[in-house]
């Protein structure tokens, strides 16, 4: 039976500039990080203690996801303090912290302009 995710894919257009801004700004680390092809790399993040990793690869034909709306949320233990941090690290948020009855969220994006949602654990 199934048991966990094992990893999400983020397509990117350059792995060396997505990678420091994983783990320079967002604090991943890296986990794997081989060959993949003519010109490509196979780049496994950890998120924290999560078995969850994130996959910066982006598969032949798959170019037009670049940049979109990321189908998912990094959750964290307060959003507010948490957009603080990674604000003054430089990361650009196109929505600062919002309260609503279900959780807090902010959206943040990556330098391919990929969109994410963090939201409270």
């Amino acid at each position: 039976m199934i048991t966990q995710l094992k990893f999400v894919g983020i397509p990117v257009s350059d792995q060396d500039r997505a990678l420091a801004f994983y783990t320079e700004k967002l604090a991943f680390e890296i986990s794997t990080d081989q060959p993949m092809g003519p010109g490509k790399r196979w780049i496994e993040l950890r998120v924290a203690m999560s078995s969850t990793r994130v996959v910066l690869f982006t598969p032949d034909g798959h170019e037009d996801r670049i940049g979109t709306f990321f189908n998912g949320s990094f959750a964290c233990d307060n959003v507010e303090a948490t957009y603080r941090q990674l604000s003054a690290r430089g990361v650009e948020f196109i929505e600062a912290p919002t309260v609503q009855p279900w959780g807090s969220f902010a959206k943040f994006k990556d330098p391919d302009g990929n969109t994410f949602v963090l939201s409270s654990s």
